[in-house]
């Protein structure tokens, strides 16, 4: 740890990280642990009328149609080879099924021998892209790497100055070029940094696209040939920053993105904003991906790795 590096940094409360996904997840909890206590309270026998309940629940926290359908058939499956005793049973069961669809997709990104690794932002204005970048550069620093930024979302107006601030608090160094400047060009030169001083990692911030929007994607691949010019393997991640309050259309937004982008990740911003936090379930069954960060924030410290276990039990409160 190099505490003293970080005197400018948000201080971060003494809890665990259970507690804060706690927190986090708190509205949509309210919503999704009291419903199934009123089916838990209500079921002596579980029968269908029950499992019928429950996909109203589940469907309600943002589960998603396909979500749910796989983990009710997957319970409706036991039912039939071993009855399910009564309610308690039954939540008992539903935690074991949401966590084995999230620890499916539980992974590490590929271990890089020779820094730097370079990870790639991607995703849509208005998730918090260059927020995460500023965070997540502050993270890696917490657990002992050297980290330099990219500006290259040269196309939206002050967000060069906004990374900037973000690096400032996090206390690291940036690579930028004026707004409108080439990407790919500003890319060149943080990549040959990075590699020039031995920097562990490079965080680069790119311009928010939609996969409609076919010349910003050009540019997002141009920016992945440019970085392979020197380092071949690059990028090592690419996480796609998701705005949780979205629910259903971020999931439909990240597939498209997996499509085009070569996403390996997710980030998920304003999870304590929302209701409908069964959207990471959804990610990790449907799209097969692994949910790397959670946003629950916005100080700078408000970025947690995601924890699978911690996340089920906050969600249905069994801890």
């Amino acid at each position: 740890m190099i505490q003293t590096l970080f005197g400018s940094l948000d201080q971060p409360e003494k809890r665990s990280v259970f507690d804060r996904m706690r927190d986090a997840v708190a509205r949509t909890r309210e919503s999704l642990s009291d419903k199934i206590e009123g089916v838990v309270a209500l079921t002596r026998e579980v029968d269908e009328a029950a499992f019928e309940e429950l996909e109203g629940v589940l469907l309600a926290s943002d589960l998603g149609m396909s979500t749910t359908g796989a983990v009710l058939g997957a319970l409706r499956e036991r039912s039939r080879r071993q009855a399910i005793c009564n309610g308690a049973e039954l939540k008992t069961l539903l935690r074991a099924e949401l966590l084995a669809i999230l620890q499916a997709r539980d992974s590490l990104p590929k271990r890089v021998i020779k820094p730097p690794e370079v990870i790639f932002l991607v995703g849509v204005n208005g998730t918090g892209k260059t927020t995460t970048s500023g965070k997540l550069a502050a993270w890696y620093r917490k657990q002992g790497r050297t980290v330099l930024l990219c500006a290259a979302d040269t196309f939206r107006a002050a967000a060069i100055e906004q990374l900037a601030v973000w690096a400032q608090r996090a206390g690291v160094e940036m690579i930028k070029t004026r707004q409108g400047g080439d990407p790919s060009a500003v890319l060149f030169d943080a990549v040959q940094a990075a590699n020039a001083r031995r920097t562990d990692l490079l965080l680069v911030d790119t311009a928010g696209r939609l996969h409609t929007k076919t010349g910003l994607m050009a540019e997002l691949d141009k920016m992945r040939r440019t970085a392979q010019r020197i380092i071949w393997d690059a990028p090592h991640e690419v996480l796609l920053v998701l705005d949780a309050t979205t629910g259903q259309n971020g999931l439909q937004q990240a597939r498209l993105f997996t499509e085009s982008a070569g996403v390996t990740g997710i980030v998920l911003t304003k999870l304590d904003g929302t209701a409908k936090g069964g959207i990471v379930v959804a990610i990790a069954q449907e799209l097969k991906l692994p949910v790397r960060f959670v946003g629950v924030g916005e100080k700078m410290d408000d970025l947690l790795a995601f924890e699978s276990e911690a996340f089920v039990d906050s969600l249905l409160g069994t801890a």
